[in-house]
């Protein structure tokens, strides 16, 4: 299982910062440290990575990455494998957030409570936000946080 996302990063005061979202559903609701993640998702069949980590970003947030980091050149950050084998390309991408855009994403379907009969919908993403290096790799599921090493490596 391959996934593929974008490391979105910004310069401010001298700072560097990176986008991160944060899981939606039951299972992640009290979950902070070491959950939050890239917006990523599994690359199709056929899909290059870096047209997955777009389609993702879109799917995860609802802006797309020219909205955020027009004409800037993405920077091959690698791969990582997560915990439970899943294995996450991401690509950095130098942008802002835009202007008054919120946060929007797909949603799933789950049957909340376990056994109940009942589907809710939960959305893939709750939230999301510029952070610190420093705070970023204390967020950021284990594994994901090597790509900011590498980020910061590649920026010299």
């Amino acid at each position: 299982m391959i996934s593929a996302g974008v490391l979105l990063f910004r310069r401010r005061a001298g700072a560097l910062e990176v986008f991160l979202v944060h899981p939606g559903g039951p299972f992640f609701a009290a979950r902070h440290e070491g959950s939050w993640s890239i917006p990523k998702g599994l690359v199709e069949d056929g899909e290059e990575p870096l047209a997955a980590a777009r389609r993702e970003l879109l799917e995860e947030t609802g802006v797309e990455l020219e909205a955020c980091a027009a004409g800037a050149e993405p920077i091959d950050l690698g791969t990582v494998r997560q915990k439970g084998g899943k294995i996450v390309h991401a690509f950095a991408v130098e942008g802002d957030w835009p202007e008054g855009a919120e946060v929007r994403s797909n949603t799933f379907s789950l049957e909340w409570p376990p056994r109940s009969g009942r589907m809710r919908e939960f959305p893939e993403v709750d939230r999301a936000g510029f952070f610190s290096i420093e705070e970023a790799r204390r967020l950021l599921n284990p594994a994901q946080a090597s790509f900011l090493d590498v980020l910061l490596e590649r920026l010299g």
